[in-house]
C-alpha cells in the first residue's frame, strides 16, 4: 500500500509540474524568422539583372544601447552615374507587425556610390529593422531593395 500511495503522489506531482501555465512574456520573447537574437543585422542585394549602372545595395542595423541604434546604407554603382539614390526606412514592430517608424531619402549627382550612417534614438522594448531602396540613373534607372532582420532593443 505504501508503494501505491507513493506512486500516486509522484504521478500527482508530475501532472502538476507538466501543466504549469505558459506566461505571456515567454510568448513575446520568441524570435520569429523575421528577427535575430544578435545585436546586428545586415542585407546586401545585387541588381536583379546584371545592370549597366547599379552594382548593389546594402543596409545594416546595430544596437548601440538600450535606446539607440546605428543604421547604415550604401548604394554602389559600376561607374559614375547622373543620379544615385539611397532611401532608408527604419521599421518598428508593434502588435506583431512591422511598420515604418522613420524615413531618410538621400540623392547625389555624378558619383559612383552613396552611403550614410545614422545613430537614432528609439524607444526600447521592441524589434527594429532597416529597409533600403537603392537606385542608379544614367540614362536608364536601375534599382534594388534590401531588408535586414529585426533586432531587439531592450
Amino acid at each position: 500500500m505504501i508503494k501505491t500511495g507513493l506512486t500516486a503522489g509522484v504521478v500527482a506531482i508530475m501532472i502538476s509540474i507538466s501543466s504549469a501555465p505558459v506566461h505571456a512574456s515567454s510568448i513575446l520573447d520568441e524570435v520569429t524568422p523575421e528577427e535575430t537574437i544578435e545585436d546586428y543585422a545586415e542585407d546586401t542585394n545585387y541588381s536583379i539583372l546584371r545592370g549597366n549602372n547599379l552594382n548593389f545595395g546594402t543596409v545594416k542595423v546595430q544596437r548601440m544601447s538600450s535606446n539607440e541604434i546605428a543604421i547604415y546604407g550604401l548604394t554602389q554603382c559600376h561607374h559614375v552615374c547622373d543620379e544615385v539614390y539611397l532611401y532608408l526606412y527604419l521599421e518598428r514592430k508593434v502588435n506583431g507587425s512591422y511598420g515604418t517608424y522613420k524615413i531618410w531619402r538621400f540623392t547625389a549627382n555624378n558619383v559612383t556610390s552613396l552611403s550614410r550612417g545614422l545613430n537614432v534614438a528609439v524607444p526600447s522594448g521592441t524589434y527594429y529593422r532597416v529597409r533600403g531602396y537603392h537606385a542608379a540613373k544614367d540614362g536608364s534607372k536601375e534599382s534594388t531593395s534590401t531588408l535586414t532582420s529585426g533586432i531587439l532593443i531592450n
